[in-house]
């Protein structure tokens, strides 16, 4: 117990400002791309816009008031393209780019607005959609199909120790860190703000969830290997942050 609170104390101390190494920014060094690239252009499905969609509940306050985790969903009702839309648009969509100073500007905050975070979703039952696992492309707000198979959502049940709300949701988010989109400017304590900006979506998708009647459960326990492999990720760069179980809430009796 001593060793590993040790282990955490050092990590600690270490992204402390005075203790970081220079920053690849202060070394001159390159621009880090603010998106992943595509790989399935002419496959890509383009989301319905989002910018007129108007959530059944859209008092801030009766939501706040209302927002609870839930882990029990409704499986017999699909998410609809819109709905699903409106709560990528505002968890990960982009709301400019600016080239200038090569960084984009969303619905969340970041630090520095590097936004260090692409989205992967297990899709079990949005209307339109085939079973599967899914990337977010946030510039064209479209989905690419990553993984279409009844074994891939399998590994993705182990991942998380088939936890019960993934198997029974109609999606489930992941959130994959690029690091160094966010330790180019900010060095070690980039691992700080990656966190912080993970929470800062989760609660944006529980609040726009909330609002049109689904429940959302964050997901912090994940075996870290299986889920790293299952996205291709090398666990150094890139890896697994968070994620959120999202289902529509069963009726009250």
């Amino acid at each position: 117990m001593a060793e590993t609170e040790d282990l955490i104390a050092s990590w600690h101390h270490a992204s402390y400002h005075e203790s970081e190494p220079l920053s690849a920014e202060k070394k001159g060094e390159s621009y880090p791309q603010y998106f992943d690239q595509v790989t399935d252009e002419p496959g890509l499905f383009v989301l319905p816009d989002a910018s007129g969609f108007i959530p059944q509940d859209n008092n801030l306050i009766s939501v706040l008031k209302t927002r609870r985790s839930l882990r029990r969903y409704d499986m017999s009702v699909e998410m609809q393209l819109d709905e699903l839309s409106y709560l990528l648009t505002f968890t990960q969509g982009v709301r400019e780019i600016d080239e200038k100073r090569n960084l984009t500007n969303r619905y969340v905050p970041s630090a520095g607005s590097r936004h260090p975070f692409e989205t992967y979703l297990l899709i079990q039952r949005v209307a339109g959609l085939k079973p599967g696992l899914y990337r977010y492309i946030a510039q064209r707000h479209a989905l690419e199909a990553f993984e279409l198979s009844d074994e891939g959502i399998e590994k993705v049940y182990d991942s998380v120790y088939k936890q019960k709300q993934v198997i029974t949701s109609a999606v489930t988010f992941f959130w994959v860190a690029e690091v160094y989109r966010t330790s180019w400017r900010y060095s070690t304590r980039a691992y700080r703000y990656i966190n912080m900006d993970a929470g800062h979506i989760c609660q944006n998708l529980y609040l726009c969830a909330e609002s049109i009647d689904y429940g959302v459960c964050a997901i912090g326990s994940f075996d870290d290997h299986l889920a790293n492999n299952l996205f291709g990720l090398d666990e150094v760069e890139r890896f697994l942050v968070y994620g959120a179980s999202v289902g529509k809430r069963l009726p009250q009796v």
